[in-house]
């Protein structure tokens, strides 16, 4: 045989590693549940009873559930339709066309994610730090502090507190999906036991009273009652948030035709009943006048604390700090898995540097988007969030809930879900109930022309990056061809 008549090939290119689908069901549920309870509920139930002006908050749970049930049926049908890494990203880029309005959607979408998400991981370990300081007091004494821009900037033991709580939760996520998939299913049960423990100290000393003791006027529906229930919606919104959290990994779910629909909407529905009754078993034991005050008691500041404590003492305080401070960690958790691969699955597709694409070889999961998202959030971690937070809600709500609940109305997707993935039932109700209330809580907010600004801001520079990168592309591509 004469080799030298053999055809010349290329070396073979070392195929590069891809996402693994190793997240189970049961541990996909587990995911949802601890992205969504976090350090949340406990410390924003006495905000909920302020806007609403008494124990009729409990309508803000109910109506917060219905909310996202209705909404976790559009990331459904869209999580079973495109069950690819990001989420959204890939929605978007679907749904409005791949070289279309598509590609600048999901781009401005991963770009706010690079704000977006270090912000809202950050306030998950500020308020760990927060509930920590129950045991050290003067952790929250400022080491240095600046206003720059008017931003204020602090760094306190508080701040070291986050910072680690965010390291922390970074050191277990570096590891593989399989071995990921083992740890979320403990830390969902953590999670869930720390509010069944809750409901049941509240129910067995339950004053039904002072539970509903409604003030004169609590269900005159006038505008001061519409005011105060959409800013309920809006933390109730911040509170349920996570239910989606197992469609960012859509790459890595074992069988997403069945696990992204039951791990959606069975958290809705097991975070909206733990929710509800942990507000009525609360408001049994502590007035809601007491929650309501406009200062930083210590009522208001750990609430969940208090709460136990005038049930069994100093003791069972500590006890349910530690709880919920597992609970905060497993929320930065959640967040950073999910998060994670957004500015991965843009990398991918071209939209963003290559870099944030790469996967471990051996653990075959996204490291450097991994490691540069728990980097900025650590960074994060200095600033004074809350302000910051509330806008970076509007821009989710603008830029993800209702370009996907407008998304599941266009005929592209009505044509998709007629032959794969799961269908809402009553369609498109629930989609039009999704977008009907997301619209509420950005019309009746008193703020909403200041965090449209904020917001159009941070887009704005969004756009201008992805015309020069399309124009710089586009001229690599003509002096490439000549």
């Amino acid at each position: 045989m004469d080799v030298s008549r053999l055809p010349l090939t290329e070396p073979a290119t070392p195929k590069q590693p891809e996402l693994e689908r190793g997240l189970s069901t049961l541990s996909a549920l587990g995911l949802n549940v601890i992205g969504m309870v976090g350090i949340g509920p406990f410390v924003t139930l006495p905000l909920i009873v302020a806007a609403m002006g008494g124990p009729q908050a409990m309508l803000g749970w109910v109506l917060g559930a219905a909310l996202s049930l209705c909404d976790g049926m559009v990331w459904s049908e869209l999580g079973t339709t495109y069950p690819e890494a990001g989420g959204s990203y890939a929605y978007l880029k679907h749904l409005y066309g791949e070289r279309k309005l598509g590609r600048v959607f999901s781009f401005l979408y991963a770009w706010q994610i690079l704000f977006s998400s270090p912000l809202s991981i950050a306030s998950g370990c500020i308020g760990f730090a927060q509930y920590v300081s129950f045991f050290a007091p003067n952790s929250a004494q400022p080491i240095f502090s600046v206003r720059l821009l008017g931003v204020p900037f602090v760094l306190s033991g508080q701040t070291l507190i986050a910072m680690g709580a965010c390291a922390l939760a970074l050191a277990v996520l570096y590891r593989s999906i399989v071995a990921i998939d083992k740890i979320v299913r403990w830390l969902g049960v953590a999670v869930v036991f720390t509010l069944v423990f809750v409901i049941f100290a509240g129910f067995t000393h339950f004053d039904p009273k002072m539970a509903f003791g409604f003030p004169a006027g609590a269900w005159t529906l006038n505008s001061s009652f519409f005011m105060g229930l959409g800013a309920g919606l809006l933390v109730a919104a911040y509170d349920y948030g996570g239910y989606y959290s197992v469609c960012f990994l859509g790459a890595e779910v074992r069988d997403p035709q069945r696990t992204i629909p039951r791990a959606v909407l069975g958290s809705v529905v097991i975070v909206g009943a733990l929710y509800l009754l942990m507000n009525v078993s609360v408001l049994g034991v502590l007035p809601w006048q007491e929650l309501a005050q406009e200062n930083e008691s210590h009522a208001r500041m750990f609430t969940i604390a208090v709460f136990m404590e005038r049930i069994y003492g100093h003791g069972a305080a500590a006890v349910i700090v530690v709880l919920i401070a597992v609970a905060a960690l497993c929320s930065v958790f959640a967040l950073l898995l999910g998060q994670s691969r957004i500015p991965f699955a843009a990398a991918r597709d071209g939209n963003f540097p290559g870099w944030f694409g790469a996967v471990h070889p051996k653990l075959r999961m996204p490291y450097h988007s991994l490691l540069w998202l728990g980097t900025i959030t650590m960074i994060c971690c200095i600033f004074r969030l809350q302000e910051v937070i509330t806008a970076l809600v509007v821009i989710r709500i603008l830029f993800q809930f209702l370009l996907q609940g407008v998304a599941v109305l266009l005929p592209k997707h009505r044509r998709e879900r007629r032959v794969r993935g799961y269908r809402m039932p009553f369609y498109p109700i629930p989609a039009l109930l999704a977008l009907s209330g997301f619209l509420f809580i950005l019309f009746s907010r008193p703020n909403f022309h200041r965090e449209i600004r904020t917001a159009g801001i941070i887009l704005l520079a969004g756009l201008i990056v992805f015309g020069v990168r399309f124009f710089a592309g586009r001229n690599r591509s003509v002096n490439g061809s000549i």
